[in-house]
């Protein structure tokens, strides 16, 4: 691979948002929308998990095309893009041990390892992992290959803990959620930005997850009863309206992409 500067990559205006509020609301949102919506088209609906995980392939494709062909960000075309890939990362982790019996330590070994790889790879192409600046096809590349192995890598993680602990729906939703916090009083006390920004990603996928299994399972397990279709709607909904207005008010768009490579947006200095 090759090590050439950004700077010789075609540049666009940032392709990301700001990191806001409303961006964790709607991470939340698309994360439960990725649990509840794969396990209704799955299951409910009984296309079955391969023949699900195709039909999805298929989506995030053309999604990632209209959202490689904006010159900046976009709210409907990223958003629709972080949904698909929610569910296509759903449904990566849940053929690995659904259809092929893989446990889930082994998965969440596995995508650790390789967001790691990716990490480096992303690090020694552009030479800083800042999310500030995904103004360059190249970044915007990485990123999106980084947020897929976030949500398998979280799925895996999500299923596993509730695995080892044996909580209930409701329950489970604990776990994640203080981790998260942790997380966040991280980055206020000082933490790596970008470090914290990645690690609350990952945990923000099996706390959305949780709150959607527990909105969906039944009540004699500890759940509300609503199942996956209403759930997915309500979230699908949420999602739309948030999305119309940050489209209308665009406080969430960086009007100029962050050149700079202080430490907070990297995770390796710049010299080593």
């Amino acid at each position: 691979m090759s090590t050439a500067t950004p700077q010789r990559h075609a540049t666009v205006l940032n392709k990301v948002p700001e990191i806001t509020v409303y961006f964790w609301i709607i991470k939340i949102l698309c994360t439960s929308v990725g649990e509840s919506f794969a396990d209704y088209i799955n299951e409910t609906l009984g296309f079955g998990l391969g023949n699900t995980t195709i039909l999805f392939a298929l989506a995030l494709a053309a999604s990632l095309a209209a959202q490689s062909r904006t010159r900046r960000y976009t709210p409907w075309a990223y958003w629709l893009t972080v949904v698909l890939v929610s569910v296509e990362g759903t449904l990566l982790t849940d053929n690995l041990t659904d259809g092929r019996r893989v446990p889930l330590w082994i998965s969440s070994t596995v995508f650790s390892a390789l967001l790691a790889t990716v990490f480096a790879a992303w690090y020694a192409r552009e030479r800083t992992l800042s999310i500030h600046a995904i103004n360059t096809r190249s970044r915007e590349g990485w990123y999106w290959l980084t947020v897929l192995v976030t949500f398998s890598l979280g799925t895996a993680l999500g299923d596993w803990s509730v695995e080892l602990t044996g909580w209930s729906p409701g329950a489970s939703v604990l776990l994640p959620l203080a981790l998260t916090a942790a997380t966040l009083v991280a980055w206020k006390a000082g933490a790596n930005a970008v470090l914290t920004f990645w690690i609350a990603y990952i945990l923000t996928r099996p706390l959305g997850a949780n709150i959607g299994d527990y909105l969906a399972s039944d009540r004699s397990e500890g759940g509300l009863g609503l199942g996956t279709l209403w759930p997915s709607l309500a979230f699908l909904a949420a999602i739309l309206l948030v999305v119309v207005y940050l489209s209308a008010t665009k406080i969430d768009r960086i009007e100029k992409a962050d050149t700079h490579t202080a430490n907070e947006d990297i995770l390796i200095p710049e010299k080593v």
